[in-house]
């Protein structure tokens, strides 16, 4: 119940915001050098410093239900398959081959009960353990206990799958999330069905990523698919670690609350106020009844360019094929307002920034969430645990 009450606190906070045309506010703007966008050897550190030691969120539950499901995929440049055990227990591993370095699994999902590499046919089972090689008459003593693929630090929390993509590292999600999956615990996401996904590809990583943190452009950049619903420059930020929930509320909040008690404002989600909830440093998540999308933006392979895939889950599973079908125009749909309308004008800001126009980029007092991303992007960079961490 004391989420209930904090998000109806949130929900009381956005409906003043929404009667008095007002948003939420730090106490100075923020500046952040063009460069960061452009240069490649920031875009290396990122890529050690943040993308390699900090918990990735790169599957749901909904995708590995079953013993021997798996999901193979490129992660930020590595070769990454996730998989459930025997046992049920998900397990995650560097996708190569520990004879010549061949995959052991192609990108994409499936169920098996072993892995096999096509190259040599070398064997490993849901555990990772090598446990066959080929003509092993011919090819000499090896230790088959030595050399199993190389694990991952992996763990199952709220219906995602979270993964470090540096062996042996710490993985804490307690402290990295600080009480922030209780969101997704409480709304039953293990067992929601995972419909599909899409991939658009756009500018520098942190450009597209801008974008889902703030709600000051929607007026001007979405007049007819956001803005109808949600006002433009009203937004509530709330910080769990280095993770962020952002409320967006409805034009209608007030009358969409008027006639619930106080004490159930903070069940309200969708009705009468939405949440984006992000993930540090590249996961995006708009939870809706109809249809729920996860953006995950993977850098590269340059500076100038990302990856996203766009996930579609929802509660109830697939009726029939006029269902399908509508699922399908749904996340045709969101595809391509994210893509016309997000990622086109940031590949436009990609120009414009390598054209040198300008030295800095600025946040301003209303834009917290973006604020509050870049300062944690330097507490990382800076790779100094002893620091102080930015707080909201």
């Amino acid at each position: 119940m004391e989420r209930v009450k904090r998000i109806g606190d949130v929900a009381e906070i956005m409906l003043d915001y929404v009667e008095n045309k007002k948003t939420y506010q730090t106490d100075s703007t923020f500046r952040v050098p063009t460069s960061s966008y452009t240069d490649k050897d920031q875009f290396k550190a990122e890529m050690e410093l943040v993308f390699k030691r900090t918990p990735l969120m790169l599957a749901f539950t909904a995708e590995l239900p079953n013993p021997g499901d798996y999901k193979a995929m490129d992660a930020v440049g590595s070769p990454v398959l996730i998989n459930r055990d025997k046992q049920g227990k998900v397990r995650a591993f560097l996708n190569v081959c520990s004879h010549r370095g061949a995959p052991v699994a192609p990108d994409g999902t499936g169920n098996c009960a072993r892995f096999t590499c096509k190259y040599h046919s070398w064997t490993y089972g849901s555990d990772g353990k090598l446990i066959g090689i080929s003509e092993p008459g011919t090819f000499g003593q090896v230790d088959k206990s030595q050399m199993g693929l190389r694990e991952l630090p992996c763990e199952e929390r709220g219906g995602m799958i979270f993964v470090c993509l540096t062996p042996n590292a710490p993985i804490d999600l307690d402290t990295y999330f600080q009480g922030y999956l209780e969101d997704f615990e409480a709304l039953d996401f293990a067992n929601w069905t995972y419909l599909g996904n899409r991939t658009i590809e756009g500018a520098n990583w942190k450009i597209a990523f801008d974008g889902y943190l703030e709600g000051y452009h929607f007026k001007s950049l979405h007049p007819e698919t956001i803005f109808p619903r949600t006002p433009s420059n009203c937004t509530h930020y709330e910080g769990f670690g280095p993770n962020i929930r952002i409320g967006f509320p409805q034009h209608t909040i007030a009358e969409q609350l008027k006639d619930v008690p106080r004490e159930e404002w903070g069940s309200r989600e969708n009705y009468g106020y939405d949440f984006v909830r992000i993930f540090f440093p590249n996961v995006s998540i708009f939870i809706a009844p109809e249809i729920t999308q996860v953006a995950q933006l993977f850098p590269g392979p340059t500076p100038d360019r990302n990856r996203t895939v766009l996930n579609y889950l929802r509660r109830d599973p697939v009726k029939d094929e006029a269902d399908r079908e509508a699922v399908e125009a749904a996340m045709n749909f969101f595809r391509d307002v994210t893509y016309e309308e997000d990622y086109v004008i940031g590949l436009e800001i990609q120009r414009g920034l390598e054209s040198g126009a300008h030295d800095e980029l600025t946040f301003g007092k209303n834009e917290r969430g973006n604020q509050y991303f870049h300062e944690w992007l330097n507490w990382y960079l800076e790779d100094d645990a002893s620091a102080p961490q930015p707080q909201m």
